[in-house]
């Protein structure tokens, strides 16, 4: 019997379809020789430290570090029933295919199984990048040698543990030096969560340093040939900033007055660019997220929960945890298929379908630049469209219009750029004339992008023409500070962290890499720092709370530092690419965590802790503390004072200061 092993139910019932598995057994599909059954995710979990050792129950700076010599997984207990099945279907299996999501996650569902459940039989595996039926087939007559995604499997063990070793004795480490300052909480630090966690306290910090600052403009209207349009003042170098600001009011009150009087300006000269953009290429889960956050306001996770709904509920879309946008050379013969498709799911689309030029081949699709997975379009099966959400079908429509923006044309116009002389003034206009409207006119960017100045279309202009001044107005500005992070720019930030690197060595060596995290983790990421008010979230905007300040400044700078982060991704990229062992990677990762616990061990850590009543002995405000017989409140200026009180609860009886 050949086994076919998948992450989630749904994913299952899909393939088990197309190979005929349709009689149901307890949590598989069975057919003439083959069988389906799923993992629900992970089935194993990394063993807690208690599991190395029973002194490991209890937290205490003298057991870190804490290094398993033998790594051991457990049995989730909600899924234990699955993990039963998948363990009898695998001792009467033949042959192993494992059909999990393509990616280092997906590998590792499968392989801790195969290890743990002790397989030995031979290995396939099954690609796949969308669940309609003709995906499904075509990836099953070309199925994968299990060796050559193996090196998945080591990648996604080597983050596993590092983040094991980085999470459990980093965040005992501070929690416990938390408590000595009296925080009751618990501080938890992570491979990739604290570094992500300090692109947000930077700007909250960038933003509460922000001294604005007032620079004033000249916008003067002026005419040609009986059409208005709009020039700004360029003050000289001694009254502007660095920017090109002016900073001095009389400065830009004098130019107004100069301008009035003068009464006409004459053009220097012109400098006209033809610009041809490129259709932007089909998303890849970060910049979906990116623009999701920016158009419709969804979190991280809440778009990636949408995609992954398209793609495994609703068989719309490919697989949506892509780090690339480009496509295979291959999937150009089938866009006839896929707009087919569309036409079907979407007749009112058909007018916009008619106008695309399917002999184009644009810059997305290249053999060269495609990773794992593929950009994220729509697939060759038509989509009952009525039964996605409100959001399903705007997060599907910016998926669908990407795609069919590679078969129009590129969107070309004239940027010219005007300079003029009033008196003893100089002026500059700018101007765009859109010759080629091309792709532009499906995907609508949002109102404000652009200041209006740079879309106005200027009148024919050449040098010499004077054009007379209509009116001129001085406007008080003040520099505005850094905007807070939205999910969407958190996102981008992770991907693109190398901008926050000051070292060029590094910058260069991160520009290659995908940043902190991978596509299938940083909405988790996210969302788990939000969930324990790491991270705050009003509105779009987010800000870091004043435990999170505190972590930040307490750690060790490597530990929150971006670039580190990104280079141990690279690291997983070398083990998965076959050039780093996973026992290597392991052993460097232990030795780091080892020398980190041991430099941090003495370090005083001052922690925002809620000031509790007044101390009955002092006056100064008490501290919760946790004790052997449970919290209990303990004087701020302990060891000084020795004030103390017990919690109040109702069956137990406040007790009376008294020294310890």
């Amino acid at each position: 019997m050949r086994l076919y092993l998948c992450e989630k139910p749904s994913q299952g019932k899909d393939i088990a379809k197309v190979l005929g598995a349709t009689r149901r057994g307890e949590g598989c599909l069975i057919g003439t020789d083959s069988a389906v059954t799923w993992c629900i995710g992970h089935l194993l979990e990394a063993a807690p430290p208690e599991a190395y050792g029973a002194q490991y129950k209890h937290w205490s700076l003298e057991q870190l570090p804490i290094i398993p010599a033998q790594w051991k997984l457990e049995v989730k207990p909600k899924t234990a029933k699955q993990f039963r099945v998948v363990q009898r279907l695998l001792v009467e299996a033949d042959s192993v295919v494992i059909a999990t999501d393509a990616d280092r996650e997906g590998e590792m569902i499968a392989r801790e199984i195969l290890e743990r459940c002790r397989y030995r039989g031979p290995v396939q595996r099954l690609w796949l990048s969308a669940l309609n039926e003709a995906s499904i087939r075509k990836a099953l007559a070309s199925l994968k040698p299990g060796a050559e995604t193996l090196p998945l499997y080591h990648s996604a063990l080597a983050r596993s543990r590092a983040d094991w070793l980085v999470g459990i004795n980093l965040s005992r480490l501070f929690t416990l030096l938390g408590r000595r300052a009296g925080y009751d909480g618990v501080l938890p630090v992570g491979r990739v969560q604290t570094p992500t966690l300090r692109l947000v306290v930077e700007r909250d910090r960038a933003i509460a340093a922000f001294v604005p600052t007032p620079y004033w403009e000249v916008e003067v209207q002026l005419s040609a040939g009986g059409h208005a349009f709009s020039a700004k003042w360029l003050p000289q170098d001694h009254a502007a900033d660095s920017a090109g600001r002016c900073i001095q009011h009389a400065v830009a009150e004098q130019a107004v007055k100069t301008i009035l009087t003068a009464g006409t300006a004459s053009v220097l000269s012109l400098d006209t660019e033809h610009v041809r953009e490129a259709a932007p290429l089909p998303f890849d889960l970060g910049t979906l997220q990116d623009v999701c956050s920016r158009r419709l306001g969804l979190g991280a996770q809440e778009t990636l929960d949408i995609a992954q709904s398209l793609y495994e509920t609703h068989k719309a879309t490919t697989y949506p945890r892509s780090d690339c946008g480009h496509l295979p050379d291959s999937m150009f013969a089938e866009a006839s298929l896929v707009l087919a498709a569309l036409a079907k799911t979407d007749p009112p689309l058909l007018p916009v379908l008619q106008s695309l030029d399917c002999s184009l081949r644009s810059r997305a699709w290249s053999d060269a630049k495609v990773t794992a997975h593929h950009g994220i379009i729509p697939t060759t099966a038509p989509v009952d469209i009525a039964r996605l959400s409100d959001r399903e079908r705007a997060v599907y429509e910016l998926i669908r219009a990407n795609y069919l923006a590679q078969f129009l044309p590129h969107h070309e116009f004239e940027r010219t750029e005007a300079h003029l002389e009033c008196a003893t003034h100089r002026l500059r206009a700018v101007g765009k004339q859109i010759r080629v409207l091309g792709w532009k006119g499906l995907i609508n960017e949002p109102k404000g992008c652009e200041p209006a100045e740079k879309n106005q279309v200027l009148p024919a202009l050449r040098e010499g023409t004077h054009c007379p001044v209509q009116g001129v107005e001085l406007k008080n500005r003040r520099t505005a500070p850094p905007r807070p992070l939205t999910e969407g720019d958190l996102v981008k930030a992770m991907k693109q962290v190398a901008k926050w690197v000051d070292d060029p060595r590094l910058m260069q060596k991160l520009k290659e890499t995908a940043g902190i995290g991978t596509e299938a983790t940083r909405a988790a990421i996210i969302k788990g720092l939000i969930d324990h008010g790491y991270l705050l979230k009003k509105h779009r905007a987010l800000s870091a709370s004043a435990t999170a300040h505190t972590l930040i400044e307490a750690v060790p700078k490597a530990v929150a530092d971006p670039g580190m982060t990104a280079i141990w991704e690279q690291a997983l990229d070398e083990i998965e690419a076959g050039r780093l062992s996973l026992e290597a990677f392991v052993i460097k990762q232990a030795h780091w965590v080892a020398q980190l616990v041991e430099r941090s061990a003495k370090l005083t850590v001052a922690v925002p802790v809620a000031a509790g009543p007044a101390c009955p002995v002092c006056n100064a405000p008490m501290h919760k503390r946790r004790g052997k017989s449970g919290p209990f409140w303990s004087c701020s200026q302990y060891p000084t004072c020795n004030g103390l009180l017990a919690i109040e609860s109702p069956n137990r009886r406040k007790r009376s200061a008294k020294p310890r």
